[in-house]
Parts: structure tokens; C-alpha cells; sequence
């Protein structure tokens, strides 16, 4: 990860190589919260690590949602029945803005779901499944979420953006 100043000049970097605590392998997205926490999906392993600004490791999670195994891969080979390669891998994500932030996170080709994700890593919704129909996805690769209501999905295997309004989440009691 590399840190530049409003003027785009370096100021540090952090990671290595690897699937240990900072270390990457195919560093693929990268957003920030209103308190300044660096999110960065690490697609190959899986997984979404936390960085304080300084780039201290804070935490980390997975979404491990396990998918629908009949559904089929649009690009490449469907993985057979069990094999979770791939499941919550971040091809992309983005924290929406103001102080009640959540974020949405999209798989890589397969599965090919969005997740509605809290901040602590709590799957909070699955939006769609592999494949090519409205609310499929296949290779989401940047997300847009001006609200919690509403985001826009570029895929890269539909060669499309999709606009997705969510219904609001009930109000608690």
C-alpha cells in the first residue's frame, strides 16, 4: 500500500508479500471509513485486512458465505460441489458515506456475489449469484455505493455497470 499527501507525494508504504497479518497477495481494492481506517481487499487470500492511516495492522475478515454450487461460472471453469476457492474473494469494494458506513463488496468471477457488508466484517446481505441476467454478476470489478440504498456494479465478464436501489432495512424496534 502506498501513502501519498494531497499533492500526490509519497509519504510510506506498507505490506510485503504473503498471507500473513500485512502482507498481500493481489492487492485488488482499497477504500476508507470516516475515522480514517484503511480497508484493503487482498483478493488471492481472501480477505479484507484494516490498517490504522500510519498502516498498523488493526484486523481482519473473510466473507465465507458459502454460495449456491449450481450455479454456473460465466468465465472459466465452475468449481465442483464443497470448493470454496474464490468465495468472498474482493474483486472490489467501497464504504458508503456519512456515519453510519457499511460496505459493499464484490466477488470475483464466481460466485459472482455482492455482499453487504458491516465495518467489523459481518455479512449483513447477498445480493445475486453468478451469471448474466439483471442482479447476476459476473466479475465485479469497481462498486459505487453513494448510499446504503443504492450502488452501481462494473462487471468485466458483462461488460456492464448495473444500478441497483436496495429496499431500506426495516427500522429497529
Amino acid at each position: 500500500v502506498v501513502k501519498v499527501d494531497k499533492n500526490g507525494r509519497w509519504v510510506k508504504t506498507w505490506g510485503e508479500r504473503g498471507s500473513g497479518q500485512g502482507q498481500f497477495n493481489i492487492l485488488h481494492t482499497i477504500a476508507a471509513d470516516v475515522k480514517g481506517n484503511v480497508y484493503v481487499g487482498d483478493r488471492t487470500n481472501q480477505r479484507v485486512q484494516v490498517f490504522n492511516t500510519d498502516g498498523t495492522y488493526l484486523r481482519e475478515w473473510k466473507v465465507d458465505v458459502p454460495p449456491d454450487f449450481t450455479t454456473r461460472a460465466v468465465n472459466g471453469p465452475t468449481p465442483k460441489a464443497g470448493d470454496m476457492s474464490g468465495v468472498g474473494a474482493p474483486n472490489s469494494l467501497c464504504i458508503t458515506p456519512g456515519p453510519r458506513q457499511v460496505i459493499f463488496l464484490g466477488e470475483s468471477t464466481w460466485p459472482g456475489r455482492v455482499f453487504k457488508v458491516s465495518l467489523d466484517g459481518k455479512v449483513l446481505g447477498v445480493i445475486g449469484k453468478s451469471g448474466r441476467n439483471l442482479k447476476q454478476f459476473s466479475g465485479a470489478h469497481a462498486i459505487a455505493c453513494p448510499s446504503e440504498n443504492e450502488i452501481y456494479v462494473a462487471e468485466t465478464s458483462n461488460w456492464r455497470v448495473q444500478k441497483l436501489l436496495l429496499r431500506p432495512a426495516a427500522a429497529s424496534q
